[in-house]
């Protein structure tokens, strides 16, 4: 029997997109864009494409394993939570409850099983070593939002499908599909605008976002925080700030934006290679909009100054009387809230790291400290660590050490489907369900879409009798840590029953029945002004002056000159690519098909003068490792500027990765530098490294 059934979104990136699938007598066949999805309107990208191999793939995991030196058994569920539950209560009893950690990956956020059911557990654990992607990602947007809002998730969302101009920094949504920007079908929506307006891309690359701008401006990476100082003074220029919106809701802007608009052009020019003429340009292509919006992703934030960069383009939005207006940036209005009641708006500061006295965001730590958080003896000292649905060894900074010490843990316990770089080092592995077996919706990234959109995602097919989903698991966990820890614990209700009673509590009058009854899902519009209603600050206005980002500021020193000494003479940055999800996906034949694209590139002109040709093998080396890599010219690159994918390092020992480890490339994470931070966040500074490159000895 051939039947057609409809996956609300796909799971794994932030589009969302809406699924066809196809099924032969309940195997899954094929899949495609769902042409009646009101939201993605038939788009599909490959990693879409790809659930056909995650759901067949013979390397997935389908039971808990149990390490016994180097191999490897199968045990039962009732078995394994229980050793689990078991094995953290006792390290915390014997060394407190710190001496227990968890690390949350990326694909927490892309399902409903995880994102709602693994805060129950970490509560229980009550540690403070909790760490997350989170702090080598998307943290400064969460901590302005936070600092400026009052909450972490009312972000404002560029308005991309009615904007007249918008300025992208650090983003490449054609190769990512958005990101903080949740937009299916995105080269659809910034072609649309270069044809009615104008898109001005900021990247030390041009990237396949640029190549498609209105203009690319190419700087220098980790100099963003110039470029924006120096946008803010030229728009003095053009004429006075465009507050009437805000009057009564607005705190501390004439204070921020004299501390923050001191630096000239002329003067950001010497240091971020945009010519002062490009600048004001654009600050009068900006003010002159009848609309205009301001995106900053990973590129912005992943750098030393990625927070005050995020302020910044808050500051501007202000100024041109942007911020929540049509056609501008303003924050979505979910129909399951992010933000309000019930939520958590976030904290800073509330404790610190044990070693270096990191400051922690939102009840986690910087990763950055997650190595020498194991390594470190003393109280608090991390001995047992719980994963899920994480690969900290190759996607944290200083990823070799990172391995080290899990290699030295009491005890790990994984959530994960795969025997991979990280979960080698655990002592049990516990796989979730494939996802089409479950119950989802998108909690987060309807949350920061360009449209009002609600989507439910329903089980295609049944859970087999061994299998466990995501929520179950976690309800597993919980309840047998809680016995051996001497702990109340309730489970939570399926996944089902917890949609409806979160879609419950929204203005929109959407029910779980109402979504049931909507295949493709309900398009409930676009943005709409929303921001000043919702602020959650303890003034009830925007803040726009918050004290460590003007702090921040004031110690900041404007070079004379833009210098990078050596041994150190090239700075790295990463990229994506659009088969590309973070490490996670390289065991899909569909996505690592294709030409190899872990090469390092680099300018020409900084090849010919290394002596160094396209093909040839080169060392990459930072203050805190090397790595061995080809080498292939690209003149998308500004000079000085060296080029690497990251996701990239397989091939390990002990791993059950058939796929990825026939797939050539090195970590980056073997040398990104964990003292390279975001004072202000935390968050990892991964772009703008100082590396330098030479050739091996044949």
């Amino acid at each position: 029997m051939v039947t057609t059934r409809h996956y609300r979104a796909c799971p794994l990136c932030e589009a969302i997109c809406g699924l066809e699938l196809r099924c032969v007598d309940g195997q899954l066949t094929a899949i495609r864009g769902d042409a009646a999805d009101p939201f993605s309107r038939g788009h599909i990208c490959p990693k879409g494409n790809a659930i056909l191999d995650l759901e067949q793939d013979p390397d997935r995991l389908r039971q808990p394993l149990r390490r016994h030196g180097r191999d490897w058994e199968e045990i039962g569920w009732d078995e394994a939570f229980a050793e689990a539950g078991e094995r953290l209560a006792a390290v915390q009893k014997a060394h407190g409850a710190d001496a227990v950690a968890a690390y949350l990956g990326n694909p927490n956020v892309h399902h409903f099983g995880h994102f709602a059911y693994l805060p129950a557990v970490l509560r229980q654990l009550k540690t403070r070593n909790v760490f997350s992607a989170s702090s080598v990602d998307q943290w400064p947007h969460q901590l302005v939002a936070f600092a400026m809002y009052g909450h972490q998730f009312l972000i404002p969302i560029p308005d991309v499908d009615r904007t007249d101009v918008m300025l992208m920094l650090g983003a490449n949504p054609v190769a990512s599909n958005g990101s903080l920007m949740t937009a299916p079908g995105i080269e659809r929506r910034l072609r649309a605008l270069v044809a009615r307006g104008r898109l001005v891309v900021v990247d030390p690359r041009r990237t396949e976002t640029a190549a498609i701008a209105s203009e690319h401006l190419a700087i220098r990476p980790g100099t963003d925080v110039w470029l924006l100082r120096a946008l803010l003074q030229a728009l003095q220029a053009e004429g006075p700030p465009r507050l009437a919106a805000y009057a009564g809701k607005l705190t501390g802007f004439e204070a921020a934006l004299a501390a923050a608009a001191t630096i000239t052009p002329e003067q950001a020019a010497v240091v971020t290679a945009v010519p002062a003429t490009a600048l004001r340009r654009l600050a009068q292509a900006l003010y002159a909009a009848p609309s205009a919006a301001i995106y900053g992703r990973m590129g912005l934030s992943t750098q030393a100054h990625g927070t005050l960069c995020q302020w910044l383009v808050q500051l501007l939005h202000l100024y041109l009387g942007q911020l929540d207006r049509v056609g501008g940036s303003l924050p979505n209005e979910p129909v399951m809230p992010v933000t309000g009641p019930g939520t958590s708006p976030g904290h800073r500061d509330r404790w610190r790291s044990r070693v270096r006295g990191l400051v922690g965001f939102s009840g986690e730590l910087p990763v950055a400290a997650f190595a020498e958080e194991m390594a470190t003896p003393g109280a608090g000292q991390i001995r047992a660590l719980l994963t899920c649905a994480g690969n900290p060894v190759l996607s944290t900074p200083e990823g070799p050490a990172v391995a080290r010490q899990l290699a030295q843990l009491d005890y790990y316990v994984a959530i994960d489907i795969y025997l991979n770089e990280s979960t080698r080092h655990a002592h049990l592995i516990l796989p979730p369900a494939p996802f089409l077996t479950q119950h989802h919706y998108d909690t987060v990234f309807n949350g920061f879409a360009v449209r009002r959109v609600a989507k439910l995602s329903v089980p295609l097919r049944p859970r087999a009798a061994g299998e466990r989903g995501d929520w179950e698991i976690f309800n597993g966990l919980g309840a047998a840590y809680a016995t051996a820890a001497g702990k109340p614990w309730r489970d939570l209700p399926e996944p089902r029953t917890l949609i409806g009673l979160g879609l419950a509590r929204n203005a929109a009058g959407v029910t779980l029945e109402a979504l049931e009854a909507a295949p493709q899902g309900l398009d409930l519009g676009p943005l709409e002004p929303s921001l000043l209603r919702r602020l959650e600050t303890p003034s009830g206005a925007i803040e726009c002056a918050p004290a460590f980002l003007m702090e921040a500021l004031a110690a900041l020193e404007m070079p004379r000159v833009f210098t990078q000494p050596a041994p150190f003479d090239l700075l790295l940055i990463g990229r994506r690519h659009v088969r590309s999800n973070n490490s996670w996906m390289h065991n899909a034949p569909r996505l690592v098909k294709g030409k190899p694209r872990h090469a390092l590139q680099m300018h020409p002109e900084d090849l010919a003068h290394r002596g160094l040709q396209t093909g040839q093998q080169v060392w990459v080396r930072s203050r805190v490792g090397t790595l061995q890599v080809e080498v292939e010219a690209s003149d998308a690159l500004l000079r000085g500027v060296v080029c690497l994918p990251h996701g990239f390092g397989h091939g390990v020992a002990d791993t059950r990765l058939h796929r990825a480890n026939t797939v050539a490339g090195p970590s980056y994470n073997d040398l990104t530098d964990p003292q390279a931070l975001d004072a202000p966040s935390g968050n990892a500074a991964l772009n703008g490294l100082p590396v330098s490159v030479g050739a091996l000895p044949h």
